[in-house]
């Protein structure tokens, strides 16, 4: 299975311990990540003072994917806190300090399974993109530039989730382009 393997320089990290979201309702978040999605809930409580609750779901190697549920929660913004689509259906744009989407690794050969399995028990799912280098950014068919294959769908509070399995290894080339910064934004940039 091909996976990045860098070294840091800095910090003795060994990978993500958990990402927290926010769900509109933690009973049925249970139900779509322990039924759907097959991720074992290792640990629930409820937050002091009645705030609400955070749980945590086993995502595979060690590492998690956790839930807060808050009682006085605002709803979702799609567009803003969140994409208002999925890639390959619709626009994907999420404001500066949101969470975009979250991707889970899946083996490559077991990829177009995963997908057909997701859709047989309900999940609205996107197209297979194969991502590589090219202008558009991503291929019909697989070919020697494509680095990674991925399709998305959403969790019941719209939460972007992907599926995806690395197809190559990475080499100096793969860091080319240059970071733009908050001068290059099309929007004011407010302090």
């Amino acid at each position: 299975m091909i996976k990045p393997h860098n070294v840091n320089s800095e910090f003795e990290l060994s990978g993500i311990n958990h990402v927290a979201l926010v769900c509109s309702d933690m009973a049925r978040t249970v139900e779509f990540y322990s039924e759907i999605l097959g991720m074992p809930l290792i640990k629930s409580l409820d937050l002091p003072g009645g705030r609400g609750q955070h749980f945590f779901f086993d995502a595979g190697n060690g590492d998690c994917v956790a839930f807060f549920w808050f009682a006085d929660a605002a709803d979702r913004v799609p567009g803003v806190s969140s994409p208002g689509a999925i890639p390959g259906i619709g626009d994907i744009t999420s404001s500066v300090s949101s969470m975009n989407h979250l991707a889970f690794h899946v083996p490559p050969d077991k990829f177009d399974s995963y997908r057909q399995r997701l859709k047989d028990k309900g999940v609205r799912v996107g197209p297979v993109l194969n991502h590589d280098d090219s202008e558009i950014q991503v291929s019909p068919t697989m070919h020697p530039g494509v680095y990674v294959r991925s399709f998305y769908f959403q969790d019941p509070d719209g939460i972007t989730l992907e599926f995806a399995c690395w197809t190559r290894e990475f080499t100096e080339n793969d860091t080319q382009a240059v970071p733009k910064t908050a001068a290059d934004r099309k929007v004011p940039v407010t302090r």
